[in-house]
């Protein structure tokens, strides 16, 4: 997908692989020309940074199963025609314990529609279907993720207000979970989001970790 202005709308949109990409091997979808230093890049548009040319809607990918140790994608999976169909094959492609790691605007950013290419709406709990512990309706796939990392930024006006901080407090302390589920039904539509990363570990069968992959934010 292109290289849009909204990949740099906060710090956040530079998502770095969490170690060095000589020793993981690494798949930046939606890569624009803003590729992760040493990743795969893969990208439909040939006048990017993508090694790959490849539409994220064309599944499956060219790659084998449980080729990545992590992929990251920056504003795409709002832009996709199918998120549960990617994410799983994400899924395919990660291996276990693997992470997955995506930057999206929350569904209340005032941006979003701005942009007409949009199609999904995201907020904390849009993932988890994909997790064991807190799928509301688990039928919808076998595929399996444990959520790491929920964390929701806010328009500036109210980051002065502290609740930036109360509602990504349950990354570190589970049982203050309420906060933010306070935040997305009822304050939302006047404190409005910014952007949420979500980072997932992949859980595949027989791997540690397969039941009780509940995970923060859910």
């Amino acid at each position: 997908m292109d290289d849009a202005a909204e990949r740099v709308m906060t710090s956040q949109a530079n998502i770095r692989a969490t170690t060095n990409t000589t020793a993981r091997r690494v798949l930046d979808i939606g890569c624009g020309t803003n590729k992760v230093a040493g990743a795969v890049g893969m990208d439909v548009n040939p006048r990017t940074a993508a090694d790959v040319i490849h539409d994220l809607d064309d599944l499956p990918y060219p790659f084998a199963d449980d080729q990545f140790d992590e992929v990251i994608g920056r504003h795409v999976i709002e832009h996709v025609q199918n998120p549960m169909a990617v994410m799983c094959e994400l899924h395919r492609l990660t291996r276990a314990g693997g992470l997955v790691k995506l930057l999206a605007p929350h569904w209340t950013n005032p941006d979003f529609a701005t942009d007409l290419t949009h199609r999904n709406h995201l907020n904390s709990y849009s993932f988890r279907n994909f997790t064991e512990a807190r799928a509301v309706f688990d039928f919808y796939t076998e595929v399996r993720f444990k959520q790491k990392v929920v964390r929701v930024t806010l328009l500036n006006l109210w980051k002065l207000t502290g609740l930036e901080y109360l509602i990504n407090l349950d990354n570190r302390h589970p049982r203050w979970r309420f906060i933010r589920k306070f935040w997305e039904q009822y304050l939302n539509a006047v404190m409005r989001g910014k952007e949420i990363y979500f980072e997932m570990e992949v859980v595949k069968p027989g791997t540690v970790g397969e039941k009780g992959s509940g995970g923060v934010g859910e």
